[in-house]
């Protein structure tokens, strides 16, 4: 058996600060409890696969063929749409060919992916409008500490990169205008706790004008008028409230969109139409889902489009000449793609699977979007119209795998503690029988108000086919799409009410002749990860282990510890730890407070320079479980920080986690 805390992978000075080899003090605000938990002294080896950034305990070395099992997977490529040229030559597409995803330009459909950003960190950007010579806009941050700065990067002849923000603040770009002379940024250079909106010109670096000053508010730009002369921005309170308003550029004055009826809404995109006199805006005010309607700016008068959509609107453009308007649906997950013009709309039918970064070509002929399905990686794809003919424009490479092999998977909804029917994506591998049932892997999402949608996930196809592994990907109460009711239902007190649904899952997986419900595990990240601590602790006798990757283990902690731009929002979502109330619910639900509870073993893994859900969290929750005398392995990565997004981390990672699952879930008795 691997000991409990094997010596670590040296790491860097000041992240060595932070972790000790021989014992754990661990603070909880506002008591100080200790926990002293000796250290195996066992050595390991050193593990050739493991990058320099990351220190593990308790993982042991991964085996050379589980390496080569999974390399193809591990290089199974996609690639995203990130716009047209605006010259209409070619598209601009984000893939990854080394170990960060950068930007290439693809002049014609399976064309070369002409690389036009080499950056150590992953570069993320749109070309610049009416530049044809090819300048880009760009945002990057740096280890992963999403403190985004906003660069322009002149044509690939000159190749000089030039940053328009301060180099120390979070700034996240927003809407450039259609002239390209200027854009909004979201900057918190303020005081590192407000989001302001900004006004750069790309072609001045470091000249940012204060548009709009947030204190104590969260506003996003969304569009920019044609003539440049206003902007539609949103207030953003939680999923289930915001508030539109016009921003006049040169006044700086708000106009807010009044919003029908007397409860809060939610609104999601906002577009102005071709004339700037009317918007398109997505809202959930006239029932359960966000429907599309036009609103006269001078009268404010609502005019609904999709009264008769029982799903969420997701994504709407519009073409700046003719006025057509392309809009995306959320189906139970997966996406619906229309053509709206007048009031009928025009659905076009596509396979099972997700349309996502819509935009009209120049020319008005053509959607550009990026569209990836269960069973294939992303690619960037157009849609001629009005016929509706689908052009594939880059061909992402599966590592030599064969295609025919990867999974669809089946929707179902299965009955939990209080009658509803939560909805779920099962991928069975073709080894599942009733004679040979498969282990299960329930793969829980973030959020918590997220949902899974069915994307391609090279890892999943894994442990489909490489370790005859089940995956349940269920959508709990909390999940976004199926509803505003629905996403309610685990605010507040209600918190463990999505766990029970976890219970409920358990019980479903021994309903199914094919699934051996005494080989569960449960995986998770971010908010998931808190719902694997959690299932751990309402439900070790019936799992084997869980995988918690940058996962919340304290209510309290993570909430006063997440960085200030983000607290309130996640404090409208979650809570008020302030409250006595909310405070007293948090400390009786906490994982750290229930981790004797936690029988099972347990991998946690996390980037030290993580804003969101702070290192702090798995530094807590890690001794507590090992006091049970568990196994736990952790995998601690220095350059990272909300995920793993560096692929030779992410590689290792994922090699470690198929090693954990092997040994604890599928080999296990």
């Amino acid at each position: 058996m691997v000991g409990n805390e094997p010596e670590e992978r040296p790491m860097s000075r000041n992240t060595r600060r932070v972790l000790s080899r021989d014992w754990v003090v661990v603070a909880v605000l506002p008591w100080v409890v200790t926990v002293t938990v000796a250290a195996d002294k066992t050595p390991v080896p050193a593990d050739p696969l493991r990058p320099a950034a990351i220190a593990t305990t308790g993982v042991p070395v991964v085996p050379p063929r589980l390496v080569e099992r999974m390399r193809r997977y591990q290089n199974v490529r996609s690639a995203a749409f990130q716009g047209w040229s605006p010259d209409g030559q070619g598209m601009l597409v984000r893939t990854r060919f080394a170990n960060t995803s950068q930007l290439h330009r693809v002049h014609v459909p399976g064309g070369r992916r002409q690389q036009l950003t080499f950056f150590d960190e992953p570069a993320n950007g749109r070309f610049l409008p009416g530049d044809h010579r090819g300048a880009l806009v760009l945002s990057m941050s740096r280890g992963g500490d999403e403190n985004y700065q906003v660069y322009v990067l002149g044509a690939h002849e000159t190749g000089q990169l030039r940053r328009l923000t301060d180099g120390k603040s979070r700034n996240v770009l927003g809407p450039v205008r259609s002239d390209g002379l200027f854009a909004i940024v979201h900057s918190t250079q303020r005081n590192g706790r407000d989001t302001d909106l900004f006004i750069a010109d790309p072609h001045r670096p470091g000249e940012m004008s204060l548009l709009l000053k947030t204190t104590g508010e969260y506003w996003r730009a969304t569009d920019w008028s044609r003539d440049g002369s206003n902007l539609l921005i949103n207030h953003y309170v939680s999923i289930n409230e915001s508030y539109p308003a016009v921003l006049d550029v040169a006044t700086g004055k708000k106009t807010l969109i009044p919003i029908p009826g007397t409860r809060p809404a939610s609104h999601g995109t906002l577009v102005f139409a071709p004339d700037g006199q009317s918007a398109y805006i997505t809202t959930d005010t006239n029932g359960e889902f966000r429907q599309l309607a036009r609103v006269n700016l001078k009268t404010m008068v609502y005019e609904f489009l999709t009264e008769k959509l029982p799903w969420n609107v997701t994504d709407v453009v519009v073409e700046p000449e003719l006025g057509m308007v392309a809009f995306t649906t959320n189906e139970d997950g997966a996406s619906g793609l229309y053509l709206l013009v007048g009031r009928a709309y025009r659905r076009y039918e596509l396979p099972l699977g997700l349309v996502s970064g819509l935009e009209f070509s120049p020319d008005g002929t053509q959607l550009g979007f990026t569209f990836s399905r269960p069973d294939a990686p992303a690619d960037a794809w157009s849609m001629r119209l009005p016929d509706g003919r689908l052009t594939r424009w880059t061909h992402s490479e599966v590592g030599g795998l064969d295609e025919d092999a990867f999974v669809v998977p089946e929707r179902i909804r299965y009955r939990t503690f209080d009658g509803r029917r939560i909805p779920a994506y099962v991928f069975r591998p073709a080894s599942a029988s009733k004679q040979a049932p498969a282990p299960v892997l329930i793969h829980i999402h973030g959020g918590p108000e997220s949902q899974y949608r069915p994307r391609f996930s090279s890892l999943d196809q894994f442990y489909l086919n490489e370790l005859g592994l089940a995956v349940v990907r269920p959508n709990v109460r909390g999940s976004a799409g199926y509803g505003k009711t629905y996403v309610r239902l685990d605010n507040g007190l209600k918190r463990e009410d999505s766990v029970k649904d976890i219970g409920a899952l358990l019980d479903w997986i021994a309903t199914q002749p094919d699934l051996d419900a005494s080989r569960v595990a449960v995986y998770g990240g971010s908010y998931g990860g808190y719902m694997v601590l959690g299932s751990l602790v309402h439900f070790s006798d019936r799992l084997k282990c869980g995988v918690d990757i940058v996962g919340i283990a304290s209510f309290e902690s993570f909430l006063k510890n997440t960085k200030a731009y983000r607290r309130d929002l996640r404090r409208a979502e979650y809570g008020d730890e302030r409250k006595p109330e909310l405070l007293k619910f948090f400390r009786r639900i906490d994982p750290v407070h229930n981790a004797d509870k936690i029988q099972t073993s347990l991998l946690v893994a996390h980037g030290v320079n993580d804003p969101r859900v702070p290192f702090s969290e798995a530094r807590q929750i890690v001794p507590r479980v090992r006091a049970n005398r568990q196994t736990v392995w952790t995998i601690y990565a220095e350059n990272e920080g909300h995920g793993f997004r560096k692929k030779a981390n992410r590689d290792y990672v994922s090699a470690a986690v198929v090693l954990f699952l092997k040994q604890h879930l599928v080999e296990s008795k």
